[in-house]
């Protein structure tokens, strides 16, 4: 990147017998993770898009994972910048972007400042937050969204936690999750991304404002929100996500039940989703 910071990827070949292989070229799909997350939340994503004949790049983002984690940078044009430098660095040609919850909001803003770097976006679950309109303060957003101190907390104490949490998660969705964090020679843990960089992450967030950007987008989006089935949650953010679909010059909805984090849940059907757009007409 152009301050030195340097991203970690894996990059998923496809098959050569899936389906999405008979076509020429197939799709290559870049997937970008929410915040304090990594990659590996993915993985059951990837495995599933590359079965069906699509190349995928999964990327930590900066102050993440296993890449460069500098004290600032951390505003969403700044992350999507990242994210054009990678797809030219790589090479790739006009991959679809999907993120999820922070990460939408990332790929948007790709899309809206490099809109030849992408041939289309997906939105899991993000792409549409403005935490200022909830949190007029940015001090209120704060301290209501501010993590929980995990550095020093037992390994096998966190992934009870969220084994029993997830209990209907994938595998694969729970070794993401574990993913999250540097395993310590003594089994304690930490977040890879600190506190106080979090809290960084959180004001570029809050700063951000991804309704001023639908209008002038310039490719395909799909908006893939989840709804949980079991509170208001979904019922709050459904204006948002109709004002989405309303003013995207070229976009779809699909809801699907499910936890904030789909992609690790069911990431099957969240791969069928992705594939859809690529043979179905919506992406040219």
């Amino acid at each position: 990147m152009a301050d030195g910071v340097e991203l970690a990827v894996d990059r998923w070949a496809p098959s050569p017998v899936g389906p999405a292989a008979a076509e020429k070229p197939a799709a290559t799909f870049l997937l970008v993770h929410g915040l304090a997350s990594n990659a590996r939340m993915w993985d059951g994503v990837a495995e599933a898009l590359t079965a069906m004949g699509h190349a995928v790049v999964t990327v930590d983002l900066r102050g993440h994972g296993r890449s460069s984690k500098p004290d600032q940078g951390y505003d969403v044009p700044t992350v999507a910048d990242d994210l054009a430098t990678l797809i030219e660095h790589l090479g790739l040609d006009r991959p679809i972007a999907a993120g999820q919850s922070w990460g939408g909001n990332v790929v948007l803003e790709l899309a809206a400042r490099h809109p030849t770097a992408v041939r289309a976006i997906a939105l899991v679950d993000g792409g549409w937050i403005e935490l200022s309109e909830g949190f007029p303060e940015l001090a209120d957003c704060l301290t209501a969204l501010a993590p929980p101190r995990l550095a020093g907390r037992l390994l096998r104490e966190v992934e009870g936690w969220i084994r029993s949490a997830h209990a209907d998660w994938p595998e694969s969705g729970i070794q993401g999750t574990l993913g999250n964090f540097e395993i310590r020679p003594d089994g304690t843990i930490a977040p890879w991304l600190t506190y106080d960089r979090h809290l960084v992450v959180l004001k570029g967030l809050w700063e951000h404002h991804p309704a001023a950007l639908y209008a002038g987008l310039s490719v395909p989006v799909l908006l893939i929100p989840a709804d949980d089935g079991k509170s208001d949650w979904s019922d709050r953010k459904r204006p948002a996500v109709e004002a989405a679909q309303a003013a995207i010059p070229h976009a779809r909805t699909h809801w699907m039940t499910g936890d904030h984090d789909l992609h690790a849940q069911h990431p099957h059907e969240a791969a069928e989703l992705l594939h859809e757009m690529t043979v179905d007409g919506f992406v040219p």
